[in-house]
């Protein structure tokens, strides 16, 4: 599910929201409210149930062979995604739902290259929410990885201490094996909208 030309995208589990207001997510690092949306390229990363904890890589400009192969691994192509096996059923199951929005309602978040686009006044969808369908399907259709991992955080060491482009959404959701610490370390790095 990616938008058309000119519209930006918002995933939700909830099929009746018929106006997005602006507001402060209890997971925000700014304090201005908004609006979230996403394009094309970072819709991927939002075809989870939205408290699901998830670390995604992909291979940039200045990404390197061998930590291609190492975190990518040989013919994993160009991202992978990984969640928690404690997730795996939520999910499968999930009931996702994609807004549509015009796109110029929206500015971009985050840079150089944005990571979402925000709007700062009440939008309203393009159309009804449309249901996703199988996410699992939507994976494999893109091409992108989708690992099931016990812990993240072996995971998620690997990858920023390398030279991939990464993202990681609610990571304090994480399965907690040592400290609270360790957890707040876990998601200290993360872009989370």
């Amino acid at each position: 599910m990616r938008p058309r030309a000119g519209e930006l995208l918002h995933f939700s589990e909830d099929p009746s929201i018929s106006e997005f207001h602006p507001h402060v997510a209890a997971t925000a690092r700014q304090s201005d409210p908004y609006v979230w949306a996403v394009d094309g390229t970072q819709a991927p990363a939002y075809w989870f149930p939205r408290q699901c904890p998830r670390a995604m890589a992909w291979a940039g400009a200045g990404t390197t062979e061998a930590d291609r192969e190492r975190v990518l691994g040989p013919g994993g192509g160009e991202r992978v995604h990984a969640i928690e096996y404690d997730w795996v059923r939520r999910f499968l199951s999930a009931e996702l739902y994609a807004y549509r929005f015009a796109a110029d309602a929206f500015h971009p978040f985050g840079g150089p290259v944005p990571h979402a686009f925000v709007a700062t006044r009440t939008v309203t969808p393009l159309g009804p929410a449309e249901p996703v369908g199988d996410l699992l399907s939507l994976y494999r259709d893109a091409g992108i990885q989708l690992r099931v991992l016990d812990d993240l955080r072996e995971f998620w060491a690997e990858v920023v201490a390398g030279t991939l482009e990464f993202s990681g959404i609610r990571l304090a959701n994480a399965k907690a094996r040592h400290s609270t610490k360790a957890v707040r370390d876990l998601a200290a790095p993360i872009q989370d909208a």
